[in-house]
């Protein structure tokens, strides 16, 4: 497969496992130094593809800095974004352990640095360092976990403001919390967001117009504020968003 790539470089995801990054975190020297020898380093700017939905699985790409969203697209062309996948993550892996094509379209949304490793190395690493091979059960479990939480969330929500609430409490998770109120940078546009939950770029902003309205958030550019948590996280399930933006004709 021929790699997209603005830059090459010699710095790669093994270089900063003293900083805890996810897969290389905590791997021994000579399993980092196996590593080295058979991953390619690459840099993919804003918007450029990964790998696509439907492609061969060519290798697995191990995330160093910045982020990637998966998206899939249903058969008349709505997409829907599955994941954000962040520092550390290993991309492409459950695709290349079971060997089938890729089931997502995996796209930069900034710019990011990426190690590259062509799948039947990757396979063979795993298999001669045990310390690695965990790492990927690790990730595997984490994804799988992932992917049970949004199809809860999507199976036992009818509301599309309830799934907009999960995905604020969700973000808010890892945004430490300070007397139940949160600060998050938001880099998302609507349409990003709407394709997050299944839904259209229209209803999610009247939706967020409707939380500022009942005091639930404050937006300032990319800073959303949640003044209490429990607040927000309480309007699940109660049709108490829907009702009010109904009452304010934003729905």
């Amino acid at each position: 497969m021929k790699i997209r790539k603005d830059l090459e470089s010699q710095n790669g995801c093994s270089s900063k496992a003293s900083l805890g990054l996810g897969f290389v975190s905590d791997l021994s020297a000579a399993t980092l130094h196996h590593l080295d020898e058979i991953r390619v380093h690459v840099e993919y700017a804003k918007g450029a593809r990964l790998f696509v939905e439907g492609q061969s699985c060519a290798g697995v790409y191990l995330l160093c800095e910045g982020r990637v969203k998966f998206t899939t697209h249903s058969h008349n062309g709505k997409a829907l974004i599955l994941n954000i996948a962040v520092s550390g993550d290993v991309l492409g892996l459950s695709t290349a352990v079971s060997d089938v094509p890729h089931l997502a379209t995996a796209e930069a949304i900034e710019t990011c640095s990426v190690d590259f490793v062509p799948k039947s190395e990757f396979l063979n690493f795993l298999k001669l360092r045990p310390d690695a091979g965990m790492k990927a059960i690790e990730q595997l479990s984490r994804q799988c976990n992932f992917a049970n939480s949004q199809i809860r969330s999507f199976g036992l929500s009818s509301r599309v403001a309830d799934k907009l609430t999960k995905l604020l409490i969700d973000w808010s998770d890892s945004a430490m919390p300070k007397n139940g109120s949160v600060h998050l940078k938001v880099s998302f546009s609507h349409e990003e967001i709407a394709e997050m939950i299944g839904t259209s770029r229209e209803t999610v902003t009247r939706l967020l117009k409707t939380f500022r309205e009942l005091g639930l958030i404050s937006i300032s550019g990319p800073d959303l504020y949640i003044p209490d948590r429990h607040r927000l996280e309480a309007t699940i399930g109660n049709g108490s968003i829907s009702g009010a933006a109904r009452e304010l004709n934003y729905l």
